[in-house]
């Protein structure tokens, strides 16, 4: 009995081939699930850039309703002019109650800046989106430059549940 086993030493040829076949078929199947994971991933940091840019956009309206910050030019309707605007900064005063108050006194206030920087969109790769003016249509595909009132993504892609990232 000891003599038969002595023989049996090792894997035969088909125990590796449906060892080999079984673990490609597992690898074949990760494969699909690290890329999913990835592009998730990505829309995941997209909704938050876009999320962080709307926010600056809307606390710039805001103070500029306020008075906090005051407008160059009147079709800004209390928007930033561009992206610009939010990273370098602006001056940003306390809120004006009564603008007879301020007679002889300086509106001045301190530089506040909105954004860090222009965040990279991670769909593209590149720090450039696409931009629309509050004068433009909502679905407008061109930059009328009067300001800054909507922020999206210049990819043509589609997300995994279908949508482009332009429309997000």
């Amino acid at each position: 009995m000891q003599a038969s086993r002595s023989k049996q030493q090792g894997f035969s040829y088909i125990e590796l081939m449906v060892t080999a076949t079984v673990i490609i078929i597992l690898a074949s199947l990760a494969i699909p699930l690290a890329t999913w994971d990835q592009k998730r991933r990505k829309e995941v940091k997209l909704r938050v850039h876009l999320q962080q840019m709307r926010d600056a956009i809307d606390l710039y309206k805001r103070y500029a309703d306020e008075g906090r910050i005051l407008l160059e030019d009147i079709d800004q309707m209390g928007y930033p002019l561009d992206f610009e605007t939010l990273v370098e900064g602006v001056s940003v005063s306390s809120p004006i109650l009564d603008p007879n108050e301020l007679q002889g006194e300086s509106a001045e206030g301190e530089t506040f800046t909105f954004l860090r920087s222009i965040p990279v969109d991670p769909i593209t790769g590149e720090p450039t989106w696409g931009m629309r003016s509050y004068q433009d249509d909502f679905d407008s595909d061109a930059w009328g430059q009067e300001n800054l009132y909507d922020v999206y993504s210049l990819s043509d892609k589609k997300a995994l549940d279908g949508t482009y990232y332009s429309e997000w």
